[in-house]
């Protein structure tokens, strides 16, 4: 016997198909927006529109594939043979950590920079580990990093105070004497395996502690509740 439709089955397959048209409809707007954003920045000379619809594939960075040099300007420039097989050149790039506590020399991402036009910056490739290369791009890499990872050592903390949940030490350091404002030390004072201490205040800076048993007393007695 053959079923015949009811109009709350109606109702529903005619719900359904203007849920359909509804997304669909959305989807062509979003794609719209893109495709005039892309234009409009293509006609300010800021991208090649078709860039910004292009996935780039990530590589596995190595001697053989990757080239690294200092540019004029003292940035980091660099030659690939990309996934395709293909050489690509970048006339800067910028390198990030991905553990850059625990494994500072291995996982290095290699971007391209961040843009207005474009936004973040789409990886490159992946160094698996840095000590891979010869020691003149090892040393170009390494004093990129050490710019971008600005970590002064702790010498000694001169005053500790806490107030309304913050912590607030002056502290001197290898950069100098800094204040250090702290927002949960618990959360935000880590030590590792090797003894070594890493300090993050509010604004994100690192500070470290190479050694705490170097430590003078009233430092030592200001971190120890945390450690």
């Amino acid at each position: 016997m053959k079923k015949e439709n009811t109009p709350k089955a109606e109702k529903k397959k005619n719900g359904s198909s203007a849920a359909e048209k509804k997304n669909e409809s959305a989807e062509a707007k979003k794609t719209e927006a893109a495709e005039a954003k892309a234009a409009d920045a293509e006609e300010d000379g800021e991208v090649n529109a078709d860039d910004l619809f292009k996935h780039r594939v990530s590589i596995n960075m190595t001697p053989e594939n990757s080239w690294f040099s200092a540019s004029e300007g003292g940035l980091i420039s660099l030659k690939i043979i990309n996934a395709e097989g293909e050489e690509e050149s970048f006339e800067r790039v910028v390198i990030r950590r991905s553990f850059p506590v625990t494994s500072p020399d291995e996982f290095l991402s290699v971007r391209e920079p961040d843009t207005r036009a474009k936004g973040r910056g789409s990886e490159i490739g992946m160094i698996r580990n840095i000590n891979i290369f010869d020691k003149k791009t090892v040393d170009l890499i390494n004093a990129e990093l050490e710019i971008r990872y600005f970590t002064p050592i702790i010498h000694r903390i001169t005053s500790a105070k806490e107030k309304f949940g913050y912590n607030y030490w002056e502290a001197e350091t290898s950069a100098g004497k800094v204040s250090i404002v702290l927002n949960n030390p618990f959360s935000n004072i880590r030590v590792l395996e090797d003894g070594r201490i890493y300090i993050f205040d509010m604004d994100g800076n690192c500070f470290l502690i190479p050694d705490p048993t170097k430590l003078d007393r009233l430092t030592y007695r200001t971190i120890e509740i945390y450690l």
